[in-house]
């Protein structure tokens, strides 16, 4: 009697674990009918396919705006239709994410991804730029001003990215959780808005329209590996030192009510780089540009038209 309740034991984990598979995977999605789903155009660049969008004036000031971790060129939409009537302005999928997906050489290193972005510039007979990045996205829009001066009019970081924090110590790669492993293959909603919810300062207002749009192009060919292979090979220095290098006039944008990188660390680039401002966003979270792009809109309208903020 008692085999046959282990036996039946078993059986009922076996299906539980299968059910539990079953509801996590998630296979890639077809990358052409993504491509049809979320246009773009293409490009090569240093061997690396990239997905960005060019529009507004040729002629016109530049803008580049640099997505943030998990994310793509869609999230700027609301900001580049306002700019595009005044700006040239270019939006990229950063290697590893959206449909530029994985980059064939399989280095996520910060240097690979300037010089891939100093790349795009010259394919485009772009000089200069002003940069505009959040999160990761800031990271990459200041470091490239450190690297790059003379290519970088203006800087505007939003909620950036580039001290340490815990799980992201100075001089090594981080722990990735075990768990983590298993990116590649799961995919669920649940999973996907838990995650994508504290970047917004009210998570219930999260459109179902942008968390489909974040799962499809997380699902797109190689995307979650790389996303993965990006997270093993960051190792962080110390940006102090780069920081106080950059000339370029900087516009610190922050949501008061960033859950992910609080508005307190604003401090840090504050002290270190003499031409940043803050203007602290009201009722906003980690994305402003996406939860609320009308109201934090104006504050960047007048350091483009300005050297103040």
């Amino acid at each position: 009697m008692l085999m046959r309740i282990v036996r039946w034991a078993c059986v009922f984990l076996l299906l539980a674990i299968a059910a539990l598979a079953i509801w996590l995977y998630a296979p890639d999605r077809s990358r052409a009918a993504l491509e049809a789903a979320y246009p773009g155009e293409y490009r090569t660049v240093l061997g690396q396919r990239l997905r960005y969008r060019d529009t507004g004036p040729r002629d016109a000031p530049a803008l580049i705006l640099l997505h943030g971790f998990g994310s793509s060129l869609d999230t700027w939409e609301p900001w580049a239709k306002a700019l595009s009537g005044e700006y040239r302005v270019v939006r990229l999928d950063l290697p590893g994410f959206g449909l530029t997906g994985p980059d064939p050489t399989g280095d996520y290193s910060d240097e690979r991804t300037l010089a891939i972005l100093a790349g795009l510039m010259d394919q485009l007979h772009l000089q200069r730029a002003t940069f505009i990045g959040n999160s990761l996205g800031g990271r990459f829009a200041w470091e490239f001003a450190a690297r790059y001066p003379q290519r970088v009019d203006k800087l505007v970081l939003i909620s950036p990215d580039g001290f340490a924090s815990p799980g992201f110590e100075y001089g090594k790669a981080p722990e990735v959780p075990l768990v983590m492993n298993l990116m590649p293959w799961v995919g669920p909603r649940s999973l996907i808005r838990a995650n994508l919810a504290p970047a917004w300062a009210h998570p219930d207002a999260l459109p179902d329209a942008v968390l489909e749009r974040y799962r499809d192009l997380l699902l797109a060919p190689g995307v979650r590996q790389a996303i993965l292979d990006r997270t093993r090979q960051t190792i962080l220095s110390d940006p102090s030192p780069r920081l106080r290098s950059i000339a370029a006039p900087t516009l610190l944008l922050w949501g008061e009510l960033d859950q992910m990188i609080p508005v307190r660390n604003a401090e840090d680039y504050l002290r270190l780089m003499p031409r940043a401002a803050l203007v602290r966003l009201p009722g906003m979270g980690h994305v402003p540009f996406e939860e609320s792009p009308a109201a934090a809109l104006p504050p960047l309208q007048r350091f483009l038209a300005s050297t103040k903020p």
